[in-house]
């Protein structure tokens, strides 16, 4: 990511955070890895500090002397949502460290709204990408090797 065009994109994803009327948080969590940019930006421009999480043999904590406070009001922010697995994992690891989280934001919603996320989601552009199944692959898309992006695997 160009640092330029990160800072204004996440300036930009602030202040749809702030218009929607999410702007009593302490703080931005992000899932590791492809959240930590656009959560660090973001947060630096709603004026708190950003954390993230980390899979650890699968599984999202909070690493690094990071915390949260019970009762602490805070938004996720992604880079992307797809299925919104990823997010509402990380979501759920900061509920169950008893903050709250107040809604999720990210940059693109590639759900175009329909990731069940379990909090809001302000999205900075949204719009529908197919999901196909290996076996019923139109002829285009089944003649170029299939890559799996993301960062599930890592360890």
């Amino acid at each position: 990511m160009h640092p330029d065009k990160a800072e204004k994109l996440c300036k930009a994803l602030a202040e749809k955070i702030r218009a929607e009327g999410f702007s009593d948080i302490s703080q931005v969590v992000s899932p590791a890895m492809g959240g930590v940019i656009p959560g660090y930006e973001t947060a630096r421009h709603l004026g708190v500090p950003a954390i993230y999480t980390e899979r650890v043999s699968g599984e999202f904590e909070l690493r690094r002397s990071f915390t949260v406070e019970p009762g602490e009001k805070v938004i996720v922010v992604e880079d992307i949502v797809s299925t919104g697995l990823s997010i509402r994992e990380c979501i759920d690891c900061i509920k169950a460290l008893g903050a709250d989280v107040v809604a999720a934001a990210c940059i693109v919603d590639r759900s175009a709204g329909e990731a069940d996320i379990g909090v809001p989601l302000v999205a900075l552009t949204q719009y529908k990408v197919p999901a196909y199944a290996p076996d019923d692959l139109p002829p285009e898309l089944a003649a170029i090797p299939a890559v799996k992006p993301g960062s599930r695997g890592l360890q």
